[in-house]
Order: structure tokens, then sequence, then C-alpha cells
């Protein structure tokens, strides 16, 4: 199979699907099992419409409002205006990636043979996502229950030709005029398939897949700029031998501690605790760095679990079950993808919060020993990295009120019938902030800690330090000397962190980290 194409079965799809669809170019398929499973589910459908008996989101309405039995003539209209109500999204348009995402997600449920939809709407929205074709989603609308509703109902808006959307220039025009101009006919949806299209977690669970994608990289790198900053404070690395995380067994401890490890082997900095300045053990922010990295690696590997099980599941209501009954439930909740996303934007603030705290040791030229003040060039005259600190600052400061928790929110909804909500859309869309922030606070740590490196004469650095410093200072980070216009170094160096060329310059010197 082409790496750049995706199959979709039956049976969900993978984070590395989604990422590849959302972030990359990659094409959609649909296996023939696919196709056959959702023309058998909706073949069930077909059966339950022609009854008199009322079934819910086939024959009556939705929410609230589902005591209504809905005649055969007026099905259409209904799965055509549910979907044009519920686009009622305001605010700033959402990410390309992460409407990509939701749309790839709601077409591997779609995909399931659990929804009851026609062929055809599977097909159609497959084709959209192939054609580059994205709805425009705004920022708010969804409560995290009953799906993602106003976002996957903007995206539905698209599939019937109506709305706005961006196509694959980048340039936002009426979907009719783009979906003509790909040649794809605007789906007339008919019974249960404008409710299929709008019940699903896909929205967060999207963002929560991209959000464990980069947050896996961040902590690797965490423990590269730990290892830095320990380096430059001429700290001991024994606390990171292997049998010291093994009689305390958290695996993500135990795998911060042996990247810090790997990444200091061969220094000439470390072990100098008795030196001019005696210390008998090195600071919190230093000594725990993997205990702090660790703890957030265990709750990473939590969500991932988490994401995975929402990856296989669908997600709609009322579903089609094998043996051809439709029953209403409630999958569709929330709260265990919102649960993972704010314990991800609680991790990530705290390992922000101890980078910062290991920064402001480099600059502190009462606890650096030896470094110069705000490791400036000439201290007085220049003020080095003070204000680099307090950037830093600021971002751990927000990343605290990012990780107040959203899925203990809950605002009744629907008349009441809808009258607990699991808030994970806003979760996700704070973790993208915190994810994005704790980028930019590693990025202060490797900027201070390569710069303490080089200010340190007469001591070898380790050679993966050594790469990490070339690479740098090759991707335009450059190194001490006297004040400059700071902001450009500080981006450089951000871009650096966050598209993997920190990782990449350790490894080739110690084979992979964890």
């Amino acid at each position: 199979m082409d790496m750049h194409t995706v199959v979709l079965g039956t049976s969900g799809t993978t984070a590395q699907d989604v990422i590849a669809v959302a972030r990359g170019a990659a094409r959609i398929e649909l296996s023939d099992d696919t196709l056959a499973a959702v023309a058998a589910s909706r073949a069930f459908i077909d059966d339950l419409a022609a009854k008199p008996d009322p079934v819910y989101g086939v024959s009556t309405g939705f929410g609230a409002l589902a005591v209504r039995h809905i005649s055969p003539e007026l099905r259409a209209q209904l799965q055509r205006n549910i979907v044009r109500s519920h686009a009622a999204g305001m605010g700033p348009r959402v990410e390309r990636e992460v409407v990509r995402a939701l749309m790839f997600l709601r077409l591997k449920t779609l995909a399931s043979g659990h929804t009851g939809v026609r062929p055809l709407v599977v097909e159609t929205m497959a084709a959209l996502l192939n054609a580059g074709i994205t709805p425009v989603v705004h920022e708010y609308g969804s409560l995290g229950c009953s799906g993602d509703l106003a976002p996957l109902s903007h995206c539905a808006l698209t599939l019937m030709g109506e709305g706005d959307a961006e196509g694959p220039d980048g340039a936002v025009r009426p979907a009719a005029e783009l979906l003509a101009a790909h040649g794809i006919a605007p789906v007339e949806l008919r019974e249960k398939e404008g409710l299929a299209l709008l019940n699903g977690t896909d929205g967060m669970l999207g963002m929560l897949v991209m959000a464990c994608a980069d947050l896996a990289r961040l902590f690797t790198s965490a423990d590269i700029t730990a290892a830095l900053s320990l380096e430059a404070l001429l700290g001991t690395d024994k606390v990171l031998a292997p049998e010291l995380h093994a009689i305390r067994p958290h695996p993500g401890q135990a795998a911060s501690a042996a990247n810090m490890l790997k990444v200091l082997a061969g220094s000439g900095f470390t072990g100098h605790h008795q030196d001019d300045a005696p210390r008998v053990q090195d600071a919190y922010s230093v000594r725990c760095a993997p205990q702090v990295a660790g703890a957030g690696r265990d709750t990473l590997d939590h969500a991932c679990r988490v994401a995975d099980r929402e990856l296989a599941a669908a997600v709609d209501n009322p579903v089609v079950l094998p043996d051809g009954r439709v029953e209403s439930n409630g999958n569709f909740h929330g709260a265990p993808v919102a649960y993972v996303l704010d314990f991800l934007a609680v991790a990530a603030a705290d390992l922000g919060s101890i980078a910062e705290r290991r920064t402001d040791r480099l600059l502190d030229k009462n606890r650096s020993h030896g470094l110069p003040a705000f490791l400036a060039g000439d201290p007085g005259v220049d003020s080095g990295l003070m204000i680099a600190q307090y950037t830093q600052a600021a971002l751990v400061s927000e990343m605290k009120r990012l990780a107040a928790p959203a899925s203990v929110d809950s605002i009744p909804s629907s008349a009441m019938q809808e009258d607990h909500v699991s808030m994970g859309w806003s979760a996700a869309r704070k973790l993208r902030t915190a994810v994005d922030n704790l980028a930019r606070i590693i990025a202060v740590e490797l900027y201070a800690a390569t710069r303490a490196v080089e200010m340190r004469e007469g001591l070898t650095p380790a050679p993966a330090t050594r790469a990490v410093v070339d690479a740098a200072r090759e991707a335009g980070i450059q190194g001490p000397g006297g004040d400059r216009f700071l902001a450009p170094d500080l981006e450089a160096a951000y871009g650096f962190v966050r598209s993997g060329k920190l990782i990449a310059a350790v490894e080739s010197v110690t084979g992979e980290l964890a």
C-alpha cells in the first residue's frame, strides 16, 4: 500500500492514519467490505422508515423534540434542517488540521456499518477530504455531548453544498462552488443521515490524537533540555542511575532518567559538587526532573490508550446493531476523552513549570555556580536573557490557567434533555494552546542551557550536547555575546524544538531516545 493512502475499514482507524490525513496529504480509500457493511446497515434503516412505528432519528425529531413523529414526506427536510440549525458556531475559524481530523473521524464511524447512512454519504465525505476541501468550522459551539454538534454540523453543511469552505488553495469560497469545481455532487440527506453526521466526539478526539503525538516529542525534548541544564549547572548525573529508578518502578520516570543519562554520557561538566561551591544535592528542579517528566509520560500513556479505544469505536445515536436493532445509547458523551485532555493540560503545565525553574537557576549568579548574571556578555551593560525568562514565566503562568479542568463543568442544554455535558471540545481547545506554550517554554530553556554550556571554559561537554549546540547554531540560533534583538533567536529555538530537530541532533550521537 502506498504510504500516502489510508484504507478505511469497519473496525476503526489508528492515530498514525489520523495524523496522515489531518496534517499530511494522505488519500483515503474505502474497502469493498466497508461499503458492503454500510449498505447492509442502511437496509435496516430503510425497513424501519417504511413502518408506521416511530424510531428515534429515523422518523422522530431530535433531543427534546424527539416526541414528535415525522411523516415520510417531511423526513428529508428534517435531516436538512438539523444540519442547518445546528451549524450555529461562532468565533474564529478552527485550524485546517483539526477540521480534517474531525471529518476523517466522523467518516471512520460512518464506515463502521453502525450508523445506517447510505454508501453515497461515506463516499462523498471521503471525496471531500481527498479534494482538500475543508469546511469553515468555528471555535464555539460544542459542549462535548451529543458529540461536537456545531463543528460537525458545519462539516455536514459542506457535504450538502451549503455554507463556506476552504479550497486546497487556501481560499474560502461557497461550498457549492468548491464541490462543483471538483466534480462532487452535493448529498441530499435521507432518514437518519443528518443525525449520523453530527453525533460524535470526533473533534475532541482528533485534537487528542494530535496532542498525544506532539507531547510525545515534547517530553523527549524536555528530557534533553533538563540534561543540558544539569550539565550547565555542574550537577551530578548519579541521580539518574537506573538502579535508583528501578526501586520506584514508574515506567515514565525510568524512561526520562535513561534519556538524560544518554545525553550526558561523556560529559566533563558533571560531578563537580565538591569544587568551589560545595553542594550535597542539586535543587529539585534538576534532581527531580525524571520524576516530574516521568509522571507526565505515564499520564500521556494513559491518554493514548483512551484515544486508541475511541479510534476503535463507533460513536453515534441511535446505532444499528448487527442483528438489525436500532438502539438509542449514550456513547456520544465526551467524558472519557475530556478527562484525559484535562489530565494532559495538567501534566504539560507542570513540565513547563519545572523547566522555567531550571532556566531561572541558570540566570541567577547566586545559584548558577559561576555563570555570569543572566548569562549576559557584560552584565550591567548587557541584560542577557533576563526578559527571555520573563517571557517564559508568562507562558508558564498561562499554562497554569489552562490546566484548570474543563471537564468538571457542565451547562444543561436542550430544555434539560441534555442535562450533563462533558465540555470536551473546550478541554481540547485549551490543550492545543498549552502544547504550543510548552514548546516555547522548552525552547527558552534550550536557548539558555546551550548558551550556559558555551560560557563554561576549561570543561568538555557531552558529545550529545555538542551536537545540539552545533545544530542550534546551524539553525540560526545564536550563541553567547552582547545584547541583540532576542525575539528572532527565541522563535528559531521554538522552531528547532517543534520540528524535532533537537531530538534528531541528540539521536545522531546517542541513538534512539524514549
